[in-house]
Order: structure tokens, then C-alpha cells, then sequence
């Protein structure tokens, strides 16, 4: 058996009978020679106090609490349990509503090394569209109905023992603390959840880290029961299972502003292949010209961008509106963002790329053009003047600076 050890991280808000069954789990299959690191976070639902109870009686376990008022969310929990309570050379980012299948931990440090981060392999009722970087197999919704003997079984059946790996990401993932911890760990840009995740993979990938899926080493996850879908899931009575009830509104609101921030940061929206390897697109230095802009679109347009320059008119009508409205859900300051046009022409204006085009005439079709910006101009590979439908292009260098983001500074 190899020697090195896991700190488990393990944040957790309202999740108690979850989190109760994911405890039991890696005692039972994985034994206690793992370290387990959870955070309450101001939960109202008897979670501190459990972890007080087991934390007397298990050395191996460590807890932090979140007081309040405010949720802090898991993108700043992991990070706090990572660097201020894990103990080990290893850690893992372990969700409360996943149960550890027998040799998980072997079969994950069998392949992990400095360098590479390691996934298991998810096994998920049927809540969720297929995909091939995951197994579908119904063993219960909640743990009440979970059936181990049906899961063991299955797990029998399917495994081979042929040693499968493939290319991907996706909790849970294990990665040696020092390489998280010199990349800055999470980016609290996303906080409290909701692309914190996506981010940092794609500074995994940036920095040269292998990312690698072991179809060895299993977890049966019920997915999504922190604040996404809030009240569980239940089965019809032909048996098939679905979701009680829509997103929250609170995971709604986040899963909006994380996105939006991802955008900025990116210049992309989040890119994988079918296995959940990240793809990272250039990041180019861009400023739109957007003339006959409102506040609605402008609304659009921001994130998508270095700088945005309005004529007078829509600079003094819908701007300081507009950064009044936005600049509480980031942390990019919109005044040094949005800017008068005024009697520059676009090769006169600070960024290396500037689109030029009338906001009158964006539809949805041709906005798809901005959404794949990067792609475009990465393909082109031109510098100077071109015209793509509405747009027209002012590429005076193709200098990309994604590799400026993979070390996140606090």
C-alpha cells in the first residue's frame, strides 16, 4: 500500500445528512490513516455541532467554522482549509455529497506526482445529462435509499482492472499542497461559489500540470445538494428520478455574477473537451468602439472586453448608471473600463485589438462573433485592418496574456 496520505477538504453548509454519509463512507472503505478537513459554513441545520462530536472522537479530523452573518462560500473555504488546517503533502477537493468507494485513495495516488492533479471517476443517478467522463448507474438519490450492496456489485461487474486513464478534470481531484498553494489556489474573484473551479483548471493546465482521470478509483455522488438544488431530489412514481425543484434563486444570482467575472477575466466562456479537459482560448488586449450603445447593452458588452468606448451621448447617459448598478458583483473597477469615444480614431486608442461596430445592428446571430472572439482572432493571425459582418478590426499586435492569470495574487 503507498505510505503517503490524504488531507480530505470537505466544505459543507446545511448539508448534515450528506456530509454524515460521505464521513461514514471513507471510514469505512478508506480507514482513518486520512486526514479529513471540514468547514462549517454558518450552517443552521446542527452541522457544527456534529463536527464538534466526531472531531472528539476522530484524531484525524480537523474543523474551522465560518461565524457569520454571511456565507463565505467554498471558493475561500477550501483555500482556508488547504492552507491553514490540512496537514499532509496531499490534498484533495472532496464534496459533501460524495461517498468514497473502496481503493479510492489508492488508485489515485498510484498515478499521482508533483506536476499532475488526479481525478476519480464519478458514478451519478441519472439526475444529469450522459457524458463519457462520467459512469450513470441509479444507486439511490438520497442517502436514505442509497443502496451500497447495488453499488459494490455494479463496481465488480464493471471494473476490469485494465488501468484506463484519460485527460479531464472534475471534483474530486487530488493535487500535491505545494503545487496548489504556488499557483495561489482558488481566485476569490468567484466567491462564494461557481466557476471558482473552471478557473483554476484552466491555471492547471496553463502551468503545465497534467490533468488525468483514473476509471480505477470511484466516488457515487448525488450531486448538486448545496445551494444549486436546495431541496434534494425524489423519484416519480414510474420510478425515474428528477431534481424537487428548479435552482435556487441565491445559486441562480451567483452562478450569473461568477460567469460574467469568468468572462472578464477570460475573454471566453468555459471550455472543455468531452472528457472535461479545459481548453484556454488566447487572452488578447481588446477595446470596443460600440456606438448607439444603451445601458442594456452595455450590459452585454462590458465583460467581454479590456475597455469599452461609448459616444457622448450614451458615455453620459447610461455609464455612471451602469457602474452604480454593476461594479458591487466585481472586482474589476468598471472606471477604469468604460470610456468616451470622443475624436480618437480606433488605431489611437491604448489596446492592441479594436472592434469597431453599431450596437443597432447586433443581433444574436452575429454576437456569437464576440462570443468566440479569441478563436477568431487567433485564427486570422493578421495584424492590420479586416471586416467580419458589422464588425471591423484594428489589430496592431497579437500579444496574448493568458499566462499572466495562472498565478492568482491575493
Amino acid at each position: 500500500m503507498d505510505s503517503r496520505v490524504i488531507s480530505f477538504i470537505q466544505p459543507s453548509r446545511n448539508n448534515l445528512k450528506y456530509l454524515k454519509w460521505s464521513y461514514n463512507s471513507i471510514r469505512k472503505n478508506l480507514g482513518y490513516r486520512h486526514e479529513i478537513c471540514w468547514a462549517d459554513d454558518f450552517s443552521n441545520d446542527g452541522t457544527w455541532e456534529w463536527m464538534q462530536e466526531i472531531a472528539e472522537k476522530d484524531g484525524n479530523v480537523k474543523i474551522h467554522r465560518n461565524e457569520g452573518p454571511e456565507r463565505l462560500g467554498h471558493t475561500i473555504l477550501y483555500d482556508t482549509l488547504i492552507n491553514d488546517y490540512a496537514t499532509n503533502d496531499i490534498v484533495m477537493i472532496y464534496h459533501a455529497d460524495m461517498y468514497a468507494c473502496p481503493k479510492l485513495d489508492e488508485e489515485v495516488l498510484k498515478h499521482l506526482e508533483r506536476g499532475k492533479v488526479v481525478s476519480a471517476t464519478r458514478i451519478e443517478p441519472p439526475l444529469h445529462p450522459e457524458g463519457p467522463e462520467k459512469i450513470i448507474k441509479d444507486c439511490g438519490i438520497e442517502p436514505e435509499e442509497f443502496n451500497e450492496l447495488g453499488l459494490m456489485n455494479f463496481l465488480e461487474e464493471f471494473n476490469t482492472g485494465e488501468d484506463k486513464l484519460t485527460e479531464g478534470i472534475f471534483a474530486p481531484w487530488a493535487i500535491y499542497k505545494d503545487d496548489f498553494t504556488s499557483i495561489g489556489g482558488h481566485d476569490p474573484l468567484y466567491a462564494p461559489q461557481s466557476k471558482e473551479d473552471s478557473d483554476i483548471f484552466n491555471r492547471f493546465v496553463l502551468a503545465g500540470y497534467e490533468t488525468i482521470q483514473t476509471w480505477q478509483g470511484y466516488v457515487y455522488h448525488m450531486t448538486c445538494r448545496g445551494s444549486r438544488f436546495k431541496d434534494g431530489a425524489m423519484r416519480n412514481p414510474a420510478g425515474q428520478v428528477f431534481m424537487k425543484g428548479r435552482e435556487s434563486s441565491e445559486w441562480l444570482a451567483q452562478n450569473l455574477r461568477s460567469t460574467r467575472n469568468f468572462i472578464r477575466k477570460w475573454g471566453h466562456m468555459v471550455k472543455h473537451d468531452e472528457y472535461l479537459k479545459p481548453i484556454v482560448p488566447p487572452k488578447y488586449d481588446v477595446g470596443f468602439v460600440a456606438y448607439n450603445c444603451d445601458k442594456n447593452m452595455l450590459r452585454e458588452l462590458e465583460p467581454w472586453c479590456s475597455d469599452i468606448y461609448l459616444d457622448y451621448g450614451s458615455v453620459g447617459r447610461y455609464s455612471n448608471e451602469y457602474r452604480v448598478e454593476e461594479q458591487p458583483n466585481t472586482k474589476f473597477n468598471l472606471n477604469d473600463k468604460i470610456w468616451m469615444y470622443g475624436d480618437k480614431k480606433p488605431q489611437d486608442l491604448k489596446n492592441n485589438i479594436v472592434v469597431e461596430f453599431d450596437c443597432r445592428k447586433l443581433t444574436s446571430d452575429n454576437f456569437q462573433i464576440i462570443v468566440n472572439l479569441s478563436e477568431i482572432i487567433q485564427k486570422s493571425g493578421e495584424l492590420g485592418e479586416m471586416e467580419l459582418d458589422i464588425f471591423k478590426f484594428h489589430i496592431d499586435s497579437l500579444e496574448t496574456y493568458e499566462r499572466d492569470l495562472i498565478i492568482c495574487e491575493r
